[in-house]
């Protein structure tokens, strides 16, 4: 009986996308909040990646990546990061935050297998330093109105210093 469980919620989440964080609850280790400029909060369900070796491994060989999941990089400290596409299959969209959680730039459907570095700042940004990086599915972010500036919830923050912290 699980793996039918387990295939209709996959499909739900398919079907739905990221529920609304009202309707699922605060935050978790596995969950990653972000709050639209309409104060809508998006929830995504997330692997949680926080050592070298799983942020190296990072989505490789993934064959798809569902609307309302993603992974989450956590760095120690906030760093300039770059990000490549080897042997990732399926397009992402790259979401860069700073040590508060406010997105401060979007890479949108990187390629699959491409092995170009994907800055994880614009030319010209003054902090340039990034502690998180979300990706989702390709497309993602600008079918849920993702953009700079909005901010992310997640326990890994210092919520002395989250834009938006837990609750």
């Amino acid at each position: 009986m699980l793996p039918n469980r387990l295939a209709a919620a996959l499909l739900a989440a398919l079907i739905l996308g990221p529920l609304s964080a009202s309707a699922q609850g605060s935050c978790a280790e596995d969950l990653a909040l972000i709050r639209l400029e309409d104060s809508q909060v998006l929830e995504f369900d997330i692997e949680v990646v926080d050592t070298p070796a799983s942020r190296a491994q990072g989505l490789m060989y993934r064959k798809n990546v569902p609307p309302g999941t993603g992974m989450l990089f956590v760095y120690e400290q906030p760093q300039p990061v770059s990000f490549w596409m080897r042997n990732t299959l399926v397009p992402l969209d790259m979401i860069f935050l700073d040590a508060t959680g406010v997105i401060r730039h979007i890479h949108p459907n990187a390629r699959p297998l491409d092995e170009t570095p994907v800055p994880g700042a614009m030319v010209g940004d003054p902090d340039p330093a990034r502690l998180m990086v979300l990706e989702i599915a390709g497309g993602e972010a600008a079918r849920l109105g993702l953009a700079k500036g909005q901010v992310l919830a997640h326990p890994a923050l210092d919520q002395d210093r989250a834009a938006f912290p837990c609750n």
